[in-house]
Parts: C-alpha cells; structure tokens; sequence
C-alpha cells in the first residue's frame, strides 16, 4: 500500500475515534502529534469533507464540533509525543434492528417443517422475518433464503444476497446457515453472511460461531471477525469494524477508507440505476469516508462529484456515468 494510502486510512481511523462522543485523553495527545504533520492534517480534513458531501454531518449536526470540543478540553501536553495511530478501542454503534416482525402464517411449527418457506427481496429491498423459534433474520436487497427446520437442527439456506441473523439460544438445537458449500454454525448470537458469486463472507458481531468451508476446514469467530470461504478453502479470521459490515440494517452505508470503485459496486447493490465509474485508477482508487442513505444514488453521486471533481457524462433511466471533469 502507497503511503498517501496509509495516511488515507489512518484518517479514517481518526475520524472515527474523535467523532464518537467518548474520547480518551490519551488518543487526543496522540490525535494532535499525528495532526501536526501537514500532509495529515490535510488528508483527516478530506475525510471530514467526504462525510459532509455525504450528508453524513448534516444530519447530525454536533459532530462537526466533536473534534475540536474534545481538543479543548483537555490541554495539549508539551511537544515531543510520537505521532501514533489510534488505539484500538472502537466502539460500535447499536444495530437497529427495528420493532416490525412478519406474522407466521398458521403460526404453526409443523406447517413451517413441511413446506421449508423462501423469502426474498428486490434489489433495493429488505424485509425482517421472525422464525418459529424467536430468531430474527433481516434480508438485505436481492437476496433469497429458504428455512428448513428439522427435528434437532434449525437451518436456514442463503441461496444469494446476504442476511443478519440474531440466533434465539437454544443449546439442544443449533442453528445452522447453509452458503454455496460453507457452514456457520452457532446456538445463540448475532453474526452477518454475504453470498456473492464467489465467495461467501461471515462477520461476527456477538457470541461465537464455527464456519466450515465446502472442503472440511474449518475456524471459529469471536466477536469483530470475519472470514472469507471461496474455491479456496477458509481465509484466516480478520479483524473489521463490524458496525460497519452491518451498517446496512437501519438503512445506512458507511464507507472508512474504501477505494471508490468499491463504494461504487456497494451503492450500485441496493439500486435498479446504477452509477457507472468512467476513471481511470489514479481516481477510482481514492479513498472514500462517508455515511450514505442506502439507494440514494442521486446522494452518493453529489458527493463523489464534489469531492473528487467527477462530472456526470451521461444519465438515463438506469445508469449515472461519472467521469473526471
């Protein structure tokens, strides 16, 4: 990684630690030696005008003073500290998981047991479904899975998309996810599953799950995990801001430090209009930081035009082209 990617990326890491309301004064010192070189000033000020073209900020509108209240707090300490990263002590954000749930139809275990019920969402849809057991499973957009409960196991099969699963304990019966060949297997947490094309993606939020791969092998999650089972078998468990991962939930999409094609291909999932990225890699590299309605295309595309002086080229009923102006 170039090192204006490294310095992008630990701007992102600041921008979270001094914008979450519980700032450490030991971040703070490091915070003012990391600011005092130029270059990095520069770089956490474009993080924080990507949040404010996002409308990140504008809805919440205290955290513009967060950084320096928390600056003026507490006095800086003589010069000479080490300019240091953030320290790992993220706090992530409650997931939403809302007050709605799906009546059962028939309300009965034995008829869920027979029939092995498929739901499924549009592209830009999403829909919560409560399980005869208590579990709650909230569909992402485009996605499709089908419950199979029997006797001693509770199964749900992720035939494609991607799916939040709060698991109701139950130690006599695990519940298991099914995905392309991979197996998760928990008896009570919270945890993610992505199913794309190639690979399937576990993020554990709480408790602990085992995920197996279609070739036997096998790992456990703790809590801020993930792991990636494709042709090749089992990634090792990584480290990720899962309220990140699960930021989708309540509505939202939240970007630290994601190389703009990438953010591009995640907005385009949740929308029929898709946004089409004519730059070349000096551009469609740039680091995003930013919160964005989940299907706002429109938004998402003000603020990429804003921050990296993108224009719109061409526009239709289904496709916004951005390229360099």
């Amino acid at each position: 990684m170039s090192e204006s990617a490294d310095r992008a990326t630990e701007a992102s890491q600041w921008f979270t630690v001094m914008t979450r309301g519980d700032i450490d004064p030991a971040d703070l010192e490091r915070f003012r030696a990391w600011r005092r070189v130029p270059e990095n000033a520069a770089a956490f000020d474009k993080v924080k005008r990507g949040w404010e073209a996002a409308g990140g900020l504008a809805e919440r509108p205290a955290i513009v003073s967060l950084t320096e209240a928390a600056l003026a707090r507490y006095p800086a300490k003589p010069a000479g500290a080490r300019p240091m990263g953030p320290s790992r002590r993220f706090v992530l954000a409650p997931l939403a998981i809302g007050a709605a749930s799906v009546a059962v139809a028939g309300g009965a275990l034995l008829a869920w047991q027979a029939r092995e019920p498929v739901f499924v969402t549009d592209v830009g849809g999403q829909r919560l479904q409560v399980l005869p057991d208590g579990s709650r499973v909230r569909l992402n957009t485009d996605t499709k899975v089908r419950i199979a409960f029997r006797g001693g196991e509770r199964r749900v099969v992720l035939e494609r998309g991607q799916a939040f699963f709060d698991v109701a304990h139950e130690a006599s019966r695990p519940f298991v996810v099914e995905a392309d060949g991979a197996r998760v297997r928990a008896l009570g947490t919270r945890f993610d599953v992505r199913h794309d094309t190639a690979a399937v993606r576990v993020t554990l939020l709480q408790g602990r799950v085992e995920v197996r791969a279609a070739d036997g092998r096998q790992a456990v999650l703790s809590p801020g995990e993930a792991i990636v089972a494709d042709e090749r078998g089992l990634s090792p468990p990584t480290p990720v801001n899962a309220g990140e991962v699960a930021s989708w939930t309540s509505g939202r999409l939240t970007f630290s430090g994601v190389p703009l094609r990438d953010a591009v291909a995640e907005v385009n999932r949740y929308s029929e209009r898709k946004v089409v990225l004519d730059a070349p890699e000096s551009v469609a590299g740039e680091l995003v930081s930013g919160q964005f309605v989940a299907g706002d295309v429109e938004n998402f595309v003000a603020g990429a035009r804003s921050l990296y002086g993108l224009k719109v080229t061409a526009e239709t009923p289904r496709e916004i082209r951005l390229s360099p102006g």
